[in-house]
């Protein structure tokens, strides 16, 4: 297994692996990881570690992944939960009372990409298989969020949603919010036809910086520098934004990618928890 990143770790715990962001490591209030594909008990197209519940997997394999994963990186399983991810830009604040939603309880809301909570103990969980993840920590009023940013939600601005989400909710400033971006797929492998290059024209960024023409009506697209853009737009500060340099197409032997796949796979996490 070769892996490269200068942002992130890969761990390894019995067998499991799980990636985390080098400055959130040194967060000692926070625990944060993102899976990978590797150590778990799934099998066939899901093999191993699959963490999506709506992908045909049986329950009890996704299950006995949460279950894995939360040993590995020290958090309680019955402290998780989930969103309910449909490619939109609604930010759910949660606490206790909320746990297990996603996850061992049912799902109680259709629409939920982001969430934010400043409880401890309570494990926020996104699903990716190549869309950009978002964790954010205010680090002085230790609150976090985490969001799911595909190329949908990215154009509906959903970074930039959850900073005033968790302005409205919790008080935090933009210039005490930690951003990581990441994994996803970059613009190396990430091609978009031309009415989703338009949407992301609409945003009014510098085209040269987020989108790449390679003709027929083609593009390549950089859905994370899109994302960071957004991040700073939003008053976040340009050093307190940590981007993955890991694409999910291109490390798709240990990461979930839907392109790499064609679908048929399984999905990774993204986990947070105030300690």
């Amino acid at each position: 297994m070769i892996f490269k990143s200068n942002s992130m770790n890969l761990n390894i715990k019995d067998a499991l692996a799980y990636l985390t962001f080098d400055r959130f490591d040194d967060i000692p209030f926070v625990r944060q990881a993102f899976s990978t594909r590797l150590g778990g008990v799934s099998s066939g197209e899901f093999n191993s570690m699959n963490m999506s519940f709506n992908r045909g997997d049986s329950e009890e394999n996704v299950t006995k992944n949460y279950r894995r994963l939360c040993s590995a990186i020290g958090i309680e399983f019955s402290d998780l939960v989930a969103s309910a991810q449909d490619h939109n830009t609604f930010v759910r604040r949660v606490t206790a009372k909320d746990k297990g939603i996603g996850i061992y309880r049912p799902r109680d809301l259709e629409s939920v990409d982001g969430l934010i909570t400043n409880e401890k103990n309570v494990g926020l969980v996104t699903y990716f298989a190549d869309c950009t993840p978002l964790m954010f920590i205010d680090v002085k009023n230790k609150a976090i969020g985490a969001a799911h940013a595909g190329w949908r939600g990215t154009v509906g601005k959903i970074g930039e949603k959850t900073v005033l989400k968790m302005t409205e909710e919790f008080g935090s400033k933009p210039e005490n919010i930690l951003v990581s971006i990441g994994p996803a797929i970059n613009k190396c492998c990430y091609e978009v036809d031309e009415p989703v290059a338009e949407k992301f024209r609409e945003l009014g960024f510098e085209e040269g910086k987020i989108l790449f023409e390679k003709g027929g009506g083609k593009y390549m697209l950089d859905l994370i520098e899109t994302n960071r853009q957004i991040l700073l737009s939003s008053g976040i500060h340009e050093e307190n934004i940590i981007v993955s340099d890991v694409c999910t197409r291109c490390n798709h032997d240990i990461i979930w990618s839907h392109r790499a796949t064609g679908g048929r796979r399984g999905g990774m996490c993204a986990v947070i928890e105030l300690v």
